[in-house]
């Protein structure tokens, strides 16, 4: 898959994830802004997304992903017509069928994501997937502070001696993705059985 982003910045030298933070489109693919706080479980955001959404921009319901500080859209648009085309040819095919679709639907996405950062306190990004090209249109980069004794300190020293990565706080979130591509999986059980726990939660002790 053919990944790519707009809005990101490099890594500060520091001992977690202390990145930049991006702004500008979101939402299928809209907008966004800046919230404090954090207001909404994830259902509850994921349905208010559901029914916001125009139904005719995606060809099913949007994977929308939140925690603490982010709402993340992902919406899939339907496949161009290249039939018998080369892979080049359907690559940016597919690339050109997304930069449509933001032009057509920037100016709505940027007013749903404006409503959903007011209400939820969150900052939405958002994303598109055609065929097997993704672009980020926005991402938010969270400083993530840690503390590391030097045998842990040392594999991020060695990442970044090897060339692997440019600093400390990049090589950290080099080993968090390298972990999410590989115990993908187990980490999709685990967010699983988090959104059931969240769900009794919200329901409260009154409903059983």
């Amino acid at each position: 898959m053919s990944t790519q982003q707009e809005g990101s910045g490099p890594a500060d030298d520091a001992a977690g994830t202390d990145d930049d933070t991006s702004a500008g489109d979101a939402t299928g693919p809209g907008s966004g802004g800046s919230g404090a706080g954090r207001s909404g479980g994830a259902e509850e955001v994921r349905g208010w997304f559901t029914g916001r959404l125009p139904g005719d921009w995606f060809t099913a319901t949007p994977d929308i992903g939140v925690d603490r500080e982010e709402i993340t859209i992902v919406g899939t648009l339907p496949a161009p017509e290249t039939a018998g085309g080369s892979e080049a040819e359907r690559s940016a095919a597919a690339e050109g069928r997304i930069r449509r679709s933001r032009e057509e639907t920037r100016a709505r996405g940027i007013e749903s994501a404006r409503e959903a950062e007011h209400k939820f306190r969150r900052k939405v990004s958002g994303a598109v997937t055609c065929v097997d090209v993704t672009e980020m249109f926005t991402t938010l980069s969270v400083p993530v502070m840690t503390r590391l004794r030097q045998p842990e300190r040392r594999v991020l020293d060695t990442l970044v001696d090897a060339g692997v990565a440019r600093s400390r706080s990049d090589a950290l979130a080099w080993c968090v993705r390298l972990t999410g591509e590989n115990a993908d999986a187990w980490l999709s059980r685990l967010r699983a059985a988090l959104r059931q726990v969240e769900e009794v939660r919200e329901q409260g002790p009154g409903s059983a």
